[in-house]
This record gives C-alpha cells, sequence and structure tokens, in this order.
C-alpha cells in the first residue's frame, strides 16, 4: 500500500462517528502504547543529544515487554477488519489488493495464519 492510500485511509477513518469505532478497544491500546514507546525514544534521543532526560535500562526493558502485546492486539485488529470485509461482500482479490498482496490466495493463507496464531495464543501455546 502506497503513503498515499494510507494516509487516505487514516483520512477516511477519522471521520467516522464516535459510536462507530468504540468497540475498538483493542486499537486505542496499541495507540497508547505507541505513544508511550515514542516518549521513550524521544527521551532516549534526548538523553544521547545531551539533554537531561532520564531513561533508565528499567525503562527500556519495560518498552519490551510491551511489543508482545501490541503483536497480538494488532493480529486480533487485523482478524476482525478481515472478517468485516468478508461480511461486507469483498472478494480475497480485493483484500489482497487493499494488503499490498500479489494474489487472493496470498490474502486468503495471511489470514489463516493469522487465525492459527490467534488461536495458539489463546490456548496458550504461544
Amino acid at each position: 500500500m502506497t503513503r498515499d492510500a494510507r494516509d487516505e485511509a487514516r483520512r477516511r477513518l477519522a471521520g467516522l462517528p464516535e459510536d462507530a469505532t468504540a468497540h475498538w478497544a483493542p486499537a486505542c491500546r496499541l495507540e497508547q502504547d505507541a505513544a508511550l514507546l515514542g516518549r521513550l525514544l524521544t527521551a532516549a534521543a534526548g538523553q544521547q543529544g545531551g539533554g537531561a532526560a532520564d531513561v533508565t535500562v528499567d525503562d527500556v526493558g519495560a518498552a519490551l515487554n510491551l511489543f508482545e502485546d501490541m503483536r497480538h492486539q494488532l493480529d486480533r485488529l487485523e482478524s476482525h477488519v478481515v472478517i468485516e470485509a468478508r461480511r461486507r461482500s469483498m472478494d480475497w482479490r480485493q483484500i489482497a489488493e487493499r494488503q499490498g498482496l500479489n494474489s487472493s490466495q496470498a490474502a486468503s493463507q495471511r489470514y489463516q495464519r493469522l487465525m492459527t496464531r490467534l488461536e495458539e495464543i489463546r490456548q496458550g501455546v504461544r
């Protein structure tokens, strides 16, 4: 997906009514975690540049702990969006195109791997 397509998607989704996006709590949590990581990186860059920020090894370790949960949240969100796309009669070719994949088979296989990974997490295998 091109940068322009991503920007257009963000503009389009930003225009949705609040109640239409209220059930996407994982997205809000993901956004908060990403903001925390951004603040950490900004503070660390200030520290390297001679700033007064105080980033400790414990802060960096705490940030590393966020990634696994963020990946899980992204997987859940992607699966929900693909399910919604199918519910709205998008075919696998259209989904593949929007995901930047080359074929409908690639999109379907990606979704199957995603669902397998989520089920493994749910069962505690991962």
